[in-house]
């Protein structure tokens, strides 16, 4: 795939040269010219950051030739053209050019809005702190209750800390700043990097986004090498302080990356997108809208016919029609024509008329086509169309079915994988606490306040399980479910059982902002 960037004063805009290019973008031999470690033997000596002892071997590597007898061989430089920054670097080259992954995340409107819906719903909606299974189990082993209270302000300190430690390891971003940019990244292109910095000491004291489109993955697993302005970084796996730099030698101490990455069992190294799956629909829908803006701007069907009828205009006067036309009317309204015809002859009578050819409105071409392709492209995210837009024919009964499908089969266990990678962070940090990525909500305040006080009833839950899920500190005595009097334990047999008959007819005619959502009037009723 070739892209076309046309640069005026302020502005650059991106547009594709035909559709083979688009559908062939994963091809090598289309997208070396854009990949920045596609660099030859030159220009490998003209970067940064690399040691002395791996110049030497890289000028060795360069220079070799074929040698015959006595010393003589060929002055040809084979090998520079052969040996690129892959082949140097040790680094295996990913399946997509990952600079076009970058930028069509941009250009596809249906792309942008369901990764964008992903990433606000997965890390987004920020971040909170619960306890591990070991200081549950701790926590449950204390029968006094003041231990009990002095534990629980204990754990709140711990997270405060634990807070502000992960809000202070930036100046310039706020922790879900950084996740943000990482999981952008993994969307867009299949892979996703956080950078860790360490202190002296050897103290996480940095914690960081690289952008993806910058990053190659090592042949032996051993680390990273990022290649940006001219200047090449080598990268540790997380964890390991022990690997030496490969590029720049021992008196470099690189910082280390948390690869995130899909998962594609065609590559072992890279992970891919999600929009690889919808290739074709993306190129359709540029291509069709293309196809439409070349209408309105380069369209070969007149607008009026012109017909004169006995007489013959002149030079000057055809030439004023024209230039009217052509020029004088476009990007203006109500402009007046003046054209001098002959008189009348006792033979003929001199008759001027314009028939307007497309009088009626213009529709885009290709709209149910469109359509498709923007199915197609949000099954390939799995993202429900309600969250990248309000189309007409949804109601409220598929809306709130799609939400609970997304967030329990795709919001759900992205958390799930990210909080295990970040968790590595926190448990250098605490083992009695563990992040985790707040959910999607699909019950508003109100009918989450009924569910808590009917757990609360039923001794399902103790209030402190309700403040501590709030955000809120634990109570004295919070700990001990509520001991309901006997006129109140019968209230709540007959309330959970709906033996009396107000309390039938009160759930029948609930409200669908208490429970299901009805379906829209004339969709007929639900399925169960």
């Amino acid at each position: 795939m070739e892209f076309i960037e046309e640069e005026n004063e302020n502005q650059q805009s991106i547009s594709i040269s035909n559709a083979a290019d688009w559908l062939k973008f994963s091809s090598k031999s289309i997208i070396e010219d854009t990949d920045p470690f596609n660099l030859e033997g030159d220009e490998l000596k003209k970067l940064n950051g690399l040691g002395s002892t791996f110049r030497r071997k890289m000028g060795r590597d360069i220079q070799k030739r074929f040698v015959g007898q006595e010393g003589t061989g060929t002055q040809q430089n084979l090998l520079a053209q052969a040996v690129t920054g892959y082949a140097m670097f040790d680094l295996i080259e990913p399946p997509y050019n990952l600079d076009y992954l970058s930028k069509i995340y941009e250009i596809s409107p249906y792309n942008y809005s369901a990764i964008n819906a992903k990433v606000s719903n997965i890390v987004g909606l920020g971040y909170s702190f619960i306890e591990t299974s070991r200081t549950n189990d701790a926590l449950d082993t204390i029968t006094d209750e003041k231990q009990l209270e002095r534990a629980r302000k204990k754990l709140n300190r711990i997270k405060q800390d634990l807070e502000s430690w992960l809000e202070s390891v930036n100046e310039e971003e706020t922790f879900t700043e950084t996740l943000i940019k990482a999981y952008v990244d993994l969307e867009a292109t299949g892979n996703g990097y956080i950078e860790i910095g360490r202190t002296v000491a050897g103290n996480i004291g940095y914690i960081g986004h690289i952008p993806a489109k910058t990053m190659r993955v090592r042949r032996l697993r051993d680390g990273f090498i990022q290649l940006l302005y001219g200047k090449a970084v080598f990268f540790r796996n997380f964890g390991d302080q022990e690997t030496e730099n490969p590029i720049a030698g021992q008196e470099d101490r690189p910082n280390e990356v948390i690869h995130l990455k899909k998962y594609t069992p065609t590559n072992n190294y890279y992970g891919i997108p999600d929009i690889i799956a919808a290739q074709n629909a993306m190129a359709g829908n540029e291509f069709a809208g293309k196809y439409n803006l070349d209408y309105f701007e380069n369209k070969a069907v007149p607008r009026y016919i012109i017909t004169v009828k006995g007489a013959k205009l002149s030079t000057e006067s055809e030439r004023k029609l024209l230039e009217f036309f052509q020029v004088g009317l476009k990007g203006k309204n109500h402009r007046s024509l003046y054209i001098p015809l002959p008189p009348d002859s006792p033979d003929s009578k001199v008759e001027f008329k314009m028939e307007p050819i497309e009088a009626g409105t213009q529709e885009g071409s290709f709209n149910t086509y469109r359509l498709s392709n923007r199915d197609e492209i949000l099954l390939a995210h799995r993202v429900p169309i309600n969250k990248v837009g309000t189309p007409a024919g949804v109601n409220l009964a598929v809306a709130r079915d799609a939400d609970k499908t997304f967030r329990e089969q795709v919001c759900g266990p992205a958390q799930n994988n990210l909080a295990k990678k970040i968790n590595k962070i926190i448990e250098e940090k605490t083992d009695a606490l563990l992040i985790k990525f707040n959910e999607l909500t699909l019950t508003d305040e109100d009918t989450q306040s009924k569910i808590d006080e009917r757990y609360l009833r039923m001794q399902v839950i103790t209030p402190n399980e309700v403040r501590i899920r709030k955000g809120m500190i634990p109570i004295e005595g919070g700990d001990e479910v509520v001991d309901l009097k006997a006129q109140d334990a019968a209230e709540q047999t007959a309330q959970a059982g709906k033996t009396r008959s107000r309390d039938s007819e009160r759930s029948a005619n609930s409200p669908d902002k208490s429970g299901e959502g009805r379906n829209s009037k004339g969709d007929g009723r639900q399925v169960e």
